[in-house]
């Protein structure tokens, strides 16, 4: 029998919420899809379209440039119009771009149509992690959001290895079929998503409580009902405005550059390792061993952070994880000259403890905001981080040529030190809370 006193976020994980992770999650991992294989893809599309350097690096950044549009708007809208809708038009803006991109016959055609996928991934940000953590007992809420970024991984790891079978089987035009490969697994997105309810919290947020009943019911059990449910009943408007001035700036500050000085370092590091290993003597079969070496590190270090944020909390794991990859940075920097093992162990510990900050990028916007203003806020936070990771990007070859390797590194690690500042200041615990009380401002 369940009592009064007991809250949704308190029961145990059930089959809903492991559903709902796959089709929360299966939009981390088409991200990591979409966003990987032009990298698979680019060398043959600029052969094909005779390309120029500028219009390599327009295609290149096109992704990031939408995610920047799609992360405001997904996060706006989905406050607005609800979680559901939402929930649907990231897999078919993927499918019907993705398809369409196997026709592009210029570039121009293909930059737009990439500009579209990444407006689509600034869009799943918001809705996808908003919809899982209203949803998600208290006690899995961390490491289930936390998941999602081991499946954008994945996801990468996966277009390579499809891109690159597809490459060898597929003739003169098969950067056309790598590029539509992904409205396979974006059909398949849209399809687990059917069946997915509205977050009872966003209704209630809407004045909808008979409708947010009904969902509590159906997912929870008939014996539960909105006296199980922890929530906010303040309405703000969803406006930048309020946002930043309802009380809520300084937190969106914190989640802005925290998840920046995350981000800058790690976009550098992740898409230059063979060049800056190069430039730390590291090359041959060693550079390419290495570069494996520093995904897999990345992975290896968020399925850790996966593991114990529950353990040590939300603000110890983000201090010593911008701590720890910003002294292997100043380390890089310090002995660029030393034997090839150092640089790569120095990188290892990078991407070994960078994990916790990368995972709680999607933990704490999702969880230090109401329900009313939730998406947006994730929308902002990462519509922003996407600006620093296009000018990281941009930056890191010609600080290479510029500064040298020993510079690069010592501004790399002064950025992750600005996020451990940041950090220590205003880094709040929410481990223990229920999503009410973590977005408290009191």
């Amino acid at each position: 029998m369940t009592s009064l006193s007991t809250s949704i976020e308190d029961v145990p994980l059930n089959r809903f919420h492991r559903l709902l992770t796959l089709r929360s999650g299966g939009g981390s991992f088409v991200d990591g899809y979409v966003l990987s294989i032009i990298g698979v893809a680019l060398v043959h599309i600029s052969q094909a379209l005779a390309l120029d350097p500028f219009w390599e690096g327009m295609i290149a950044s096109s992704a990031l440039i939408g995610i920047f549009f799609g992360g405001f708007l997904g996060g706006w809208l989905t406050d607005r119009l609800g979680r559901q809708k939402l929930f649907f038009v990231g897999p078919v803006l993927f499918v019907s771009a993705s398809i369409a991109q196997f026709w592009a016959e210029s570039a121009l055609a293909i930059f737009l149509l990439r500009l579209v996928i990444g407006i689509a991934v600034g869009i799943e940000y918001p809705v996808a992690t908003s919809l899982l953590v209203e949803f998600m007992p208290r006690k899995y809420r961390g490491p289930r959001l936390a998941t999602l970024t081991i499946l954008w991984f994945a996801g990468a790891a996966c277009a390579y290895i499809a891109g690159e079978i597809i490459l060898r089987l597929a003739g003169d035009d098969a950067w056309r079929w790598v590029l539509a490969s992904s409205a396979v697994i974006g059909l398949a997105l849209f399809i687990v998503r059917l069946g997915t309810p509205e977050s009872p919290r966003w209704l209630l947020s809407k004045g909808r409580a008979v409708e947010a009943e009904a969902v509590i019911k159906d997912v929870y059990g008939p014996e539960f009902s909105l006296k199980h449910l922890p929530e906010q009943q303040a309405k703000l408007k969803v406006t930048l405005w309020n946002l930043l001035y309802s009380g809520y700036g300084v937190r969106m500050l914190f989640v802005v550059v925290f998840w920046t000085c995350c981000i800058i370092p790690l976009f550098a590091v992740y898409a230059f390792a063979p060049k800056v290993l190069a430039a730390l003597n590291v090359t041959g079969d060693s550079a390419a061993v290495g570069a494996v070496l520093i995904t897999l590190f990345f992975v290896v270090g968020c399925v850790i952070a996966t593991r114990i944020i529950n353990r040590i909390g939300r603000r110890s794991m983000l201090i010593h994880s911008f701590l720890f990859s910003g002294l292997a940075l100043l380390c890089l920097g310090a002995f660029h000259t030393s034997a090839g093992v150092w640089t790569l162990l120095f990188f290892a510990i990078y991407a070994l403890f960078i994990g916790g900050a990368q995972v709680l990028t999607l933990v704490y916007p999702n969880e230090i905001f109401p329900t009313e203003i939730r998406a947006f806020a994730v929308g902002v936070g990462t519509s922003f981080s996407r600006i620093g990771a296009a000018i990281g990007t941009y930056l890191v070859p010609i600080s290479l040529d510029v500064l040298g390797i020993a510079q690069t590194m010592y501004v790399a690690a002064f950025i992750t030190l600005i996020g451990l500042l940041l950090s220590w200041l205003l880094a709040p615990e929410t481990r223990s809370l229920n999503l009410q009380q973590a977005a408290a401002l009191g």
